[in-house]
């Protein structure tokens, strides 16, 4: 089973990637520790993370309080009972609508096990997931990061990410995310945390400018 962090760890693993790279504890100095970050084990939280895919996460927050306020409980069957129409209305397009009814249904079907996810392997969860359609790598990461706590993940394909390691490291803009990939070996087993860090510089760096 993969490592896990936790609230009580949590401070600690920051700590020690301070300790492997002089730019991470600079983070922490000017900006205290990253906020602990984390969603249940839910369908509900699969469907914010699709939601997020490419878009504001305030947009992204304003359809998930949408579908809440039209179903109450977000659960496979509820969405089931809603037609295009109704999920255009809680400001779901028609693309993100059609992937957030393959999991539902994926999920019905027993396809997908959330529960059973807590107990396997990164890449076991990535197979089974990016197998439904509208799921790729990004939203896989994103789940196990923030739904599983996985200690060493590094969502390469997340922006925020590429330009906070560009930001703070000071490289140059070409740089590939190959590159930037290699960078990140040096943060193993924890790279979910420096993930982590890095969206709190970024957060915090756009807040001051």
């Amino acid at each position: 089973m993969p490592q896990q962090f936790t609230k009580s760890t949590y401070r600690s693993i920051c700590d020690e990637l301070g300790q492997m790279d002089a730019d991470f504890a600079k983070v922490i100095d000017l900006y205290g520790y990253p906020p602990f970050w984390s969603r249940p084990n839910t369908f509900e939280s699969l469907v914010h993370i699709i939601l997020e895919q490419q878009v504001s996460l305030a947009s992204a927050l304003s359809a998930l309080n949408k579908l809440r306020e039209r179903v109450q409980e977000i659960t496979p069957a509820r969405i089931l009972l809603l037609t295009d129409a109704e999920m255009r209305e809680c400001y779901c397009s028609r693309q993100k609508t059609a992937y957030i009814k393959y999991l539902a249904e994926a999920i019905i079907a027993g396809q997908i096990n959330l529960e059973a996810f807590a107990q396997m392997e990164d890449e076991d969860i990535r197979r089974q997931l990016i197998a439904l359609k509208g799921i790729g790598n990004w939203t896989v990461d994103v789940y196990v990061m923030f739904a599983l706590q996985h200690t060493d993940v590094f969502p390469v394909g997340d922006l925020a990410i590429v330009n906070s390691i560009k930001r703070l490291k000071a490289l140059p803009k070409e740089t590939t995310k190959e590159e930037l990939g290699l960078i990140a070996e040096q943060w193993k087993p924890y790279r979910t945390v420096a993930s982590m860090l890095l969206w709190h510089y970024y957060l915090s760096d756009r807040k001051k400018t």
